[in-house]
């Protein structure tokens, strides 16, 4: 007879609790891994959630606009919250804001439209000083950086050349891409980039320095779109320009632009009249058919590597010395407390002198004007005031519809496209 034959209840009993216990040992044990394979994410999934940090990250220095009370705007994103995962928004009037990510996508302001607002100066101050503090921000965080490098052999360096020679690639589509390879690896030329991180190359600049005759050549000049209305553009040709003064010992930058191109050339301070002496460069530099050569004379003691720092801190010492020398010691004044008609009309008039604060500030009724503009008075007959302002506003409307810079408000804008490269 077999032993096992022969088991008694409680035997089995006994056992079959022991089962269970080893089969809840055994689910809780998968549990268990389960959550620890939870807790610790694939490499997939971190570098899905280092894209995306990276991706909120570089959103800072880009421009957004809003509607307000049938006005446009402007506003910069200046940063990315993490507590709330929004986005921080300083807008052109002082106020600060927090948006979501499908808002800021859709509210971000198009390249023409911020290329026409910089074009006819109407780009608050304020947001480009902003803008140039994200930049700097960026760059002693070790986010962007700006690198000279050339075909030394370099492992590192051969990958953002070839890098590099596939950006020009891809936004100078009418230039041969052998001529492109040839100008990137040739030993006589030299590149400044811009380097997203240690490793994605967003923009560049080939020259070729001609050290005897004094003068930098600049053969091709690329920055991606939505690094080109960050500032980066700016910022790298003036790394070139401190670069080419204080390392190469050039005076003067020289290239040969497209017609396209020129204003924005023309912006970083070049012009179509070269003061560098013609027998110095010709024959260097090669002047294609339709092409326009432009040179920048560069200043020997401009620091161009941090002229927003700079400006920055002669501005705010002139405001510091203005408040030294006003008297009015930024007194703020009450309103001007009057009451009203039915249509919004004083009831009253009111005199000039007797504006809060004007006599203060150092008003006198002799000054240019107080010459041109008369107040009325009670004693005057109130017809005859009606008419004589609704003639002096039509003559003044007439004066601003007929000014030659009236014509954004005349006509609807038209925003037409413009390449974001140069060569």
């Amino acid at each position: 007879m077999n032993a096992g034959v022969g088991e008694t209840k409680k035997q089995k009993k006994g056992k079959g609790r022991q089962k269970a216990s080893n089969r809840t040992r055994s689910i809780y044990s998968c549990v268990v891994s389960s959550s620890a394979h939870e807790s610790s994410p694939s490499p997939d999934e971190v570098s899905i959630v280092e894209k995306v940090k990276r991706e909120n990250e570089d959103m800072a220095g880009r421009y957004v606009f809003k509607m307000f009370c049938g006005e446009r705007i402007i506003g910069l994103v200046t940063g990315y919250d993490n507590e709330t995962s929004k986005f921080k928004i300083v807008y052109e009037d002082c106020n600060n804001d927090l948006i979501d990510k499908e808002i800021l996508l859709r509210t971000l302001a198009p390249p023409t439209l911020i290329d026409w607002m910089f074009d006819s100066h109407r780009m608050p101050r304020l947001l480009c000083i902003l803008q140039q503090k994200v930049l700097d921000d960026e760059e002693q965080e070790g986010r962007l950086g700006f690198v000279f490098i050339e075909n030394d052999g370099v492992d590192e360096h051969m990958i953002w050349l070839i890098e590099l020679k596939n950006l020009f690639s891809r936004h100078l589509p009418h230039v041969p891409k052998e001529y492109i390879v040839r100008r990137v690896l040739d030993l006589n030329h030299k590149s400044v980039m811009v380097i997203r991180r240690n490793q994605d190359v967003v923009g560049g600049i080939i020259y070729r320095p001609f050290l005897s005759q004094g003068f930098v050549e600049i053969a091709f000049f690329a920055v991606m779109a939505n690094e080109l209305i960050k500032g980066c553009g700016t910022r790298l040709m003036n790394h070139l320009k401190q670069h080419a003064r204080d390392m190469e010992g050039v005076t003067h930058l020289l290239t040969c632009a497209d017609s396209n191109v020129v204003d924005y050339f023309l912006k970083q301070g070049f012009t179509k009249e070269i003061t560098l002496e013609k027998d110095r460069w010709q024959g260097y530099i090669k002047v294609y058919d339709g092409g326009i050569l432009m040179g920048c004379e560069l200043h020997p003691k401009l620091p161009y590597s941090y002229t927003t720092t700079m400006t920055s801190h002669q501005r705010q010492a002139i405001i510091e010395r203005i408040r030294e020398a006003s008297n009015s010691e930024n007194i703020v004044y009450p309103g001007i407390d009057f009451q009203k008609e039915e249509a919004g009309i004083p009831s009253c008039p009111i005199k000039v002198e007797d504006i809060p604060g004007l006599k203060e500030a150092g008003w006198t009724p002799d000054q240019y004007g107080h010459s041109r503009f008369k107040t009325e008075n009670d004693s005057a007959d109130t017809a005859s005031n009606q008419e004589s302002i609704t003639a002096f506003m039509r003559s003044l409307l007439k004066q601003i519809y007929d000014h030659p810079d009236a014509w954004p408000f005349k006509d609807r804008l038209i925003l037409i496209m413009r390449p974001a490269t140069m060569m």
